[in-house]
């Protein structure tokens, strides 16, 4: 019951996030552009792979090349669907990668303005631009390897039979909402001076609250233009999520303070001058 609550508290983040979002829509549409530079890319790509996901699986299969053409057409065509499906399912886990190191100054500014709303923000130590991009590409390898390692086998689950199309579905969405939490949190969690090892640390003692969170993102980011809109809601959900349950600080907030919006923050901020929305900060 426990995990159940919690896995559905971490859905609530999202949501949370998405309220905050529509309470500051310019500082939405400026998360909005790097999104949508990121949405280009993939487009292109995934256009590229649908082409080709065809001629992956003849070439994959030259085994059923003396079956019957039935036959053959219909695994090949389960086959390419399956290569596609998997590539997809990569995009969306990429393209928040790709997307938080593409704009990590905009993602960057929006997280310090959720903490803003909230109360002081943290102060972390600051880094360069051209020391965080590289250590951002590297911990985002990291995570994709991490990755790998499980949608590879559950890419070879899913030729078995009935397992293939009801449990690897639910698996993967489970794996890759586990680590789009990862790439989502690591922005509010570095300002907390929190290493790699110690952010992985946390999301697995919080299992269920990561994955009620990612999963969500996930199921949004697979609808068309789903990534892009929702990306600035995910970033500040993720940064609230961090703030009132994740941080270190999280355990010495009120109980109730995850009810409670950003215009009513738990502690006075750090300067009394609102946040400005972009172009006017």
């Amino acid at each position: 019951m426990a995990a159940l609550r919690a896995f559905f508290g971490g859905i609530g983040f999202f949501f949370q996030g998405m309220r905050w979002c529509a309470r500051h829509p310019r500082w939405w549409l400026f998360g909005l552009l790097p999104a949508l530079v990121t949405l280009v890319i993939y487009v292109v790509a995934l256009v590229f792979l649908g082409g080709r996901a065809g001629d992956l699986a003849d070439f994959a299969t030259p085994f059923a090349d003396g079956w019957s053409p039935g036959l053959r057409d219909t695994m090949r065509l389960l086959l390419g669907i399956v290569i596609f499906g998997m590539g997809l399912a990569l995009a969306v886990l990429t393209f928040t990668a790709l997307t938080l190191i593409v704009g990590e100054p905009f993602y960057e500014k929006l997280s310090e303005k959720v903490e803003e709303s909230y109360g002081e923000v943290p102060e972390g130590n600051d880094v360069p631009l051209w020391r965080s991009i590289p250590r951002s590409i590297r911990d985002s390898l990291v995570t994709l390897w991490f990755v790998l390692l499980f949608t590879v086998p559950l890419f070879a689950l899913g030729f078995v039979p009935v397992i293939g199309q009801t449990v690897v579905p639910v698996l993967g969405a489970a794996v890759s909402g586990f680590f789009l939490t990862v790439e989502l949190t690591t922005l509010a969690m570095e300002r907390r001076g929190m290493p790699r090892k110690e952010r992985f640390r946390v999301l697995r003692a919080n299992k269920a609250g990561a994955l009620g969170f990612g999963v969500v993102v996930f199921l949004v980011f697979l609808i068309p233009v789903g990534a892009v809109v929702a990306m600035p809601v995910a970033a500040a959900g993720a940064t609230i999520m961090v703030r009132l349950h994740l941080g270190p600080a999280a355990q010495a907030l009120p109980r109730d303070q995850g009810d409670r919006g950003p215009e009513t923050p738990p502690h006075p901020p750090h300067s009394s001058r609102p946040p400005q929305p972009p172009g006017r900060s």
